[in-house]
């Protein structure tokens, strides 16, 4: 526990004085120019692989950057207020759904019932993922083959949410303005790559 007060202190010592002027202008507003919807796995760290400060990225994470399906409801919906707050309060340029490799969320879409008992909200969670696994399923040589069945959930789930991007009728009216714009990114922790999605070719491209 004590490395996490170090860390505020050192924080404190250090990048705070770094960036004392940036953090006295993001006092009182933000104007985050995008969106970013990332999965909660501790391995991915937006500012850091996108390379921006405080104040540009409005974030949410979740398991396996998941975007519900849009809808008006009285209950407490986390994901769908924040996509609301930031498109229509923050006026957002951009929306990128970030997914990346070896996501133990994707992966979790092919447990079995007794595995995923212990985890009922999760399993629950992951049914928004449900048309990505049976896309996957559907195709004998991907199924069958570990490593082909991971890299294609985890690029399809990101195509997926893009598109329940699209069920948000602000959304969808602002993007076909072009008003706004949506992104998919592939990040492989691995290696530090990462690959756009390509609309027009419906293929990832590696960021050069």
């Amino acid at each position: 526990m004590e490395y996490l007060f170090d860390g505020v202190k050192e924080f404190n010592s250090s990048d705070f004085q770094d960036h004392k002027e940036l953090f006295e202008e993001l006092g009182r507003k933000q104007t985050p120019h995008t969106l970013f919807i990332g999965c909660s796995d501790s391995r991915v760290v937006p500012n850091l692989i996108t390379k921006t400060v405080p104040g540009e990225l409005f974030m949410i994470r979740n398991v396996a950057n998941l975007v519900p399906y849009y809808r008006s409801s009285n209950d407490f919906l986390a994901t769908t207020s924040a996509i609301e707050y930031a498109v229509k309060m923050l006026n957002v340029e951009n929306i990128l759904v970030c997914g990346h490799s070896n996501c133990g969320g994707c992966n979790a879409l092919y447990f079995d019932e007794e595995s995923l008992k212990e985890f009922p909200h999760t399993k629950k969670w992951l049914e928004l993922a449900k048309p990505v696994k049976e896309k996957v399923e559907s195709d004998p040589e991907i199924k069958n083959d570990f490593a082909k069945r991971e890299w294609m959930t985890e690029q399809l789930n990101i195509v997926q949410q893009m598109k329940h991007l699209l069920t948000f009728p602000y959304i969808k009216d602002k993007f076909a303005k072009k008003e706004i714009n949506i992104l998919g990114w592939y990040y492989i922790i691995e290696t530090g790559e990462i690959f756009n999605y390509n609309k027009e070719k419906q293929t990832f491209e590696k960021i050069e």
